[in-house]
């Protein structure tokens, strides 16, 4: 008898072939990431060692752009990730909707994309915060000796939580559950051989999470210090075409059975998720309609110049609670998608047994 080595059968679990190829398809991808956020670092350099840089009214003790230009560099990388996520966004809402007969780009090479830029923001995300980690280290001064800034440092940039100064209290706490959601909720395709194909796609659902809480953190940490200038609007500007795919995603996605048929009764699938297609394409509708208001008026709680700012708004609590709800849907969904256990292969029929006597006491009468 042959045995399957246990081994190869959970290696098997994760596509690591798939996941090698991906990478090596988007080295492009990255390079360009790269040459992207070169530029914007000298850009951002230029305007600290001219002086108008808005940043500097609110912390002008980076205004030595020489001393501070791994902070510099992180806002590059920070700006390109947000980029990259958004491009991947906009990839994934696309390859789930109906495709439109415009559209002569072949959904498989879509989706080639999508996961490439996936990694890539993936990436992006990780170098934006182990910039911020290396700068802190040098600039540190709390902990004593090296060993104390690293770990000082490790604990603010990459434990959520623990960075309570200002408005990072909020923004990096968002910025690392949006780093540590992206990994797990972005990679489930290389696990759908393990989870099945229904569960890595509701999981990926998530991402639009993992999105939403990046602008948020950009928000906060990174065009607030702009003021609400050009910078901010233009966030808020890209959030549009992202409303309006995800409203097309929700009313004509591309898999026929995702769609809401609300006059075929036959095809109901219950009240609860029929109630969740629906809030979801009211709340993507309201949405669309929110950023329209945002951008004629360009009343978004941005700072203004010369004028103190409002305080935070929202506590690391709410987040906190926040965090805890999307965990719970996730388990749900987890449960309620995972796969059924598989039954062993039915092995060869053993040879029917001689018939005995009444009374025999034999084990093979019918159970």
């Amino acid at each position: 008898m042959v045995k399957t080595p246990v081994r190869a059968e959970r290696h098997q679990r994760f596509d690591l072939p798939a996941l090698r190829a991906d990478l090596r398809a988007a080295l492009p991808d990255a390079t360009a990431a790269l040459v992207i956020t070169a530029g914007l670092f000298a850009w951002l350099y230029a305007r600290v060692e001219s002086g108008v840089s808005m940043t500097l009214q609110v912390m002008p003790d980076l205004a030595d752009a020489g001393r501070y230009w791994m902070y510099w560099l992180c806002q590059a990388f920070g700006w390109t990730g947000l980029l990259w996520a958004w491009i991947t966004v906009m990839l994934g809402l696309i390859r789930s909707s109906a495709r439109p007969g415009w559209l002569r780009v072949q959904p498989v090479r879509i989706e080639r994309w999508h996961r490439t830029t996936s990694l890539t923001t993936i990436g992006l995300m990780f170098a934006h915060a182990a910039l911020f980690f290396a700068e802190l280290v040098r600039t540190n001064e709390e902990g004593a000796g090296w060993a104390g800034r690293v770990a000082t440092s490790f604990a603010e940039v990459f434990v959520p939580g623990v960075y309570s100064s200002g408005t990072g209290r909020i923004a990096i706490l968002v910025g690392l559950l949006a780093l540590y959601l992206a990994v797990p909720l972005g990679l489930a395709f290389y696990l759908r051989q393990a989870t099945g194909s229904r569960m890595w796609r509701a999981l990926h659902r998530f991402v639009i999470v993992v999105y939403v809480l990046s602008v948020w953190h950009t928000l906060l940490y990174g065009t607030n210090v702009w003021y609400d200038g050009v910078f901010r609007t233009t966030v808020w500007l890209l959030q549009l075409p992202v409303a309006l795919l995800l409203l097309v995603r929700l009313l004509a996605p591309a898999r026929s059975g995702e769609r809401l048929r609300l006059r075929d009764a036959s095809r109901r699938p219950g009240a609860l998720p029929l109630a969740a297609h629906l809030a979801g394409r009211v709340a993507a509708a309201a949405f669309v309609v929110g950023l329209l208001v945002v951008a004629a008026t360009g009343r978004d709680g941005g700072r203004t110049p010369g004028v103190a700012g409002a305080g935070l708004n929202v506590t690391q609590t709410q987040v906190w609670v926040g965090l805890a709800v999307l965990l719970v849907v996730i388990a749900a969904v987890i449960h309620r998608l995972r796969p059924a256990p598989r039954t062993p292969a039915p092995g060869p029929t053993a040879p029917t047994p001689a018939a005995r006597p009444s009374g025999s006491g034999g084990e093979h009468g019918e159970r």
